[in-house]
């Protein structure tokens, strides 16, 4: 890999370049302060129809018209609503930049945000809460998170059908306006690219672009415990979170291969002593959330209602096992399937442009593969048995959907 490329444009945008020798196609990350914990309190679910509006139309292009230009480029394209921000992801042909930035640029900074776009961008927005009744492991991580972190860091993309009936296009437009802004937005890229003529079209796109919008901030506790929702099902779903490290703490790597050696495939511990052995469940596993402003594990199980009681009761007693220590063949594994997927990442540009873009954002700086590898390699088997015996599972919140409520 050559050198990441950074530059700063006078109004608060970042863009962030990684060349992938080789690569024919390049990838964009639009990273815009538009997510979830930025919207207001009583519009959640804004960011979503956002997400949904900029991609019907933009600059002096109606719907089709935009999306046949994009499509005839072979832009592969779309957008998705994150925690802290709105993500316009696409992929092209690298020579097809000049024509293909402008376009994409448009979406965000020129959306159309029409009435005729409402009424349907709405209705895909309710049938997604409707389809999560026959989501539960999707639902059963909806009321979790919310459940577990404080607000606004608990909502979900989803939002609230009574803010999503009640939003107006005034409405609509006037979080355009806040979120949708160069200070605390990052453009990132990844493949092949010319590094001057690309800062140079960005700063003629994106160079008379105004506006910031603050990082949110945690409002107060959350509730925590134990939730049981009801459903008339042979099934039992159950979730669980425990607070670790935020992202950007030093020992974030050591939390990954923790979870690494829980959930790291069918030689996971989880797998190991709660399917395998037991027979008890048809999916478990664990994996670590962090966020600049907070860390955690989840953890999930999928079982029948007799099985249910005793999956509980392994789960959360092999999560606390953990912190009695790791055997050396466990380690090699761990550490093998983290430096596995490094080597998958690096061979798509859509997944290091991503990457590039959020750590931009996290860390303040892109972190290169090579950096990444040398901190999994770093990792000793001592370090990591020292670190889980000084941060082991807190009290958890706990969440299941089933017919029956359990004993936590």
């Amino acid at each position: 890999m050559d050198q990441i490329h950074r530059h700063q444009l006078s109004n608060g945008l970042w863009l962030v370049a990684e060349p992938i020798a080789g690569a024919q196609s390049l990838a964009m990350s639009f990273l815009t302060p538009a997510g979830v914990a930025c919207e207001p309190a009583d519009s959640q679910g804004v960011a979503t129809l956002l997400a949904e509006m900029v991609c019907r139309g933009a600059g002096e292009l109606d719907a089709k018209a935009h999306s046949d230009a994009l499509d005839q480029l072979g832009v592969q394209r779309g957008t998705s609503v994150e925690t802290i921000h709105t993500h316009l992801g696409a992929t092209m042909i690298g020579r097809n930049l000049d024509q293909a930035l402008p376009l994409l640029v448009d979406m965000v900074r020129r959306p159309k945000l029409s009435e005729a776009s409402l009424a349907p961008s709405k209705d895909l927005a309710l049938q997604a809460l409707d389809a999560l009744e026959d989501e539960p492991q999707q639902k059963v991580f909806y009321e979790l998170k919310q459940r577990h972190l404080p607000q606004p860091f608990g909502r979900s993309a989803m939002g609230k059908r009574e803010h999503l009936e009640s939003l107006t296009l005034d409405g609509l437009r006037q979080y355009w306006q806040q979120a949708f802004v160069p200070g605390g937005s990052v453009l990132g890229f990844a493949g092949r690219f010319d590094w001057p003529k690309l800062k140079d079209q960005v700063q003629s796109l994106l160079g008379d672009w105004q506006g910031a919008m603050p990082d949110p901030a945690g409002q107060g506790g959350s509730p925590r415990g134990y939730q049981h929702v009801i459903a008339q099902s042979t099934q039992v779903h159950i979730g669980l979170a425990y607070e670790a490290v935020p992202e950007t703490n030093e020992q974030s790597i050591l939390q990954r291969a923790a979870v690494a050696v829980l959930s790291g495939g069918m030689s996971g511990r989880l797998f190991t002593e709660v399917r395998e052995k037991r027979g008890l469940c048809y999916s478990v596993f664990a994996t670590y959330g962090g966020q600049k402003q907070y860390g955690m594990v989840l953890g999930y199980a999928g079982t029948s209602t007799p099985r249910a009681q005793e999956t509980l009761d392994v789960l959360v007693a092999e999560l606390k096992r953990l912190s009695d220590g790791i055997e050396p063949d466990e380690f090699q594994r761990a550490i093998v399937g983290m430096k596995s997927r490094l080597v998958m990442q690096g061979e798509s540009t859509g997944a290091r442009a991503h990457a590039i873009a959020a750590d931009q954002y996290m860390y303040g700086r892109p972190r290169s593969l090579d950096e990444l590898a040398a901190k999994v390699d770093a990792i000793t088997l001592d370090q990591l048995n020292q670190y889980i015996k000084q941060h082991r599972p807190g009290d958890m919140t706990i969440v299941t959907i089933g017919p029956e409520k359990l004993n936590v």
